[in-house]
């Protein structure tokens, strides 16, 4: 729990304004022209998407957990950087769904190790209009080398955006800060390249 919130009264749509930025450490700067593993993911609607086999432009925001109302976060989430944000980030991407829609993407993906149970909870409270894919296993971290930190004895994934071309990674947006901007940033380098 947060010592900026009262127990029981956790607020993820709510982003404080002292929460401290990530700083780039350089753990994804492999990551650009990287082909994609070839694993197959669970989503929040039931289905299973291998994002290698994806044909077309491909969003992928990636974060570390979503919060349940009045569910109290992990002791000191506020204070390691990068991890408070989860849901403004996904509200971000739902309500800009459209324009990426519009500048060529033909897919729009969350990425998490929470279990598909608990993101499809968050999908749907959240309105979502895309699924969420649950990396529970680490696989498709593990292949790629994403950046991990663990907490409170979960692994998680640092947050980030990438855009991906049929199955490649061409552009790598890390660290992500604030969270609830990152949509707007993935839409202004898509408005760049056209």
């Amino acid at each position: 729990m947060s010592a900026r919130e009262v127990p029981g009264a956790h607020d993820p749509t709510h982003l404080p304004a002292d929460i401290p930025a990530p700083k780039d450490d350089g753990r994804a700067k492999h990551l650009p022209g990287t082909r994609l593993p070839d694993v197959t993911l669970q989503a929040t609607d039931g289905s299973r998407v291998n994002l290698s086999k994806l044909k077309g432009r491909t969003v992928l925001y990636i974060y570390p957990r979503t919060g349940v109302p009045g569910v109290d976060a992990p002791p000191g989430w506020d204070d390691i950087p990068g991890a408070r944000g989860c849901t403004p980030q996904s509200c971000g991407f739902r309500d800009h769904f459209a324009d990426l829609k519009s500048l060529g993407v033909s897919q729009v993906f969350g990425l998490s190790t929470q279990d598909t149970g608990y993101q499809r909870e968050a999908a749907e409270r959240l309105h979502l209009p895309f699924v969420i894919l649950s990396d529970a296993e680490l696989d498709f971290a593990s292949g790629l080398h994403l950046p991990l930190f663990m907490t409170s004895g979960m692994t998680l994934l640092s947050r980030m955006a990438m855009v991906i071309e049929d199955g490649t990674i061409v552009k790598v947006f890390y660290p992500v800060f604030p969270p609830d901007k990152n949509a707007e940033e993935v839409i202004a380098w898509l408005r760049d390249r056209r």
